[in-house]
């Protein structure tokens, strides 16, 4: 599975996409990832796309073993986070996850497309630009640094 982050800095948006298959160990992989970029961008904000996920096969178990732990991004109580998931069976799958995880992400939503989940945050004039263009490679290391002291 393909991942790809982005990040909008005049609206401190985070966008993560995701393509192929994505399975219990690609959704632990990716958790942790976004944990990471959205402690280096200090995003107020994300988004999950997961729009060209051609397969799912993530356990329901997996599901909720992810909604109980902490938030991929901090400050889940005022740093709203959106999944796109237009395919039914992953739209469910995320839906459970907030259901369970609505304590420690009351400002989750699901949505089936961009538009939405741009409209839920109230963006206008998106900019996603990948991180790495945003934060040179004599950066990375900083962010890195930085998103390590997070984990």
């Amino acid at each position: 599975m393909a991942s790809r982050f982005e990040f909008d800095p005049a609206n401190r948006t985070l966008l993560a996409r995701f393509e192929g298959s994505l399975n219990d160990e690609s959704a632990g992989e990716y958790y942790r990832a976004i944990r990471e970029y959205s402690t280096a961008t200090d995003a107020h904000a994300g988004i999950l796309d997961l729009s060209f996920v051609t397969e799912i096969t993530v356990s329901s178990d997996f599901v909720r073993e992810l909604a109980d732990r902490e938030p991929a991004m901090p400050d889940a109580a005022t740093r709203p986070r959106i999944v796109v998931v237009p395919a039914t069976v992953g739209f469910g799958l995320a839906r459970m996850f907030q259901i369970v995880g609505e304590s420690k992400r009351p400002l989750l939503k699901v949505v089936r497309t961009m538009n939405e989940a741009l409209a839920a945050l109230g963006i206008q004039s998106a900019h996603f630009k990948p991180v790495e263009q945003l934060f040179p490679k004599q950066t990375q290391k900083e962010l890195d640094s930085r998103a390590q002291g997070y984990c």
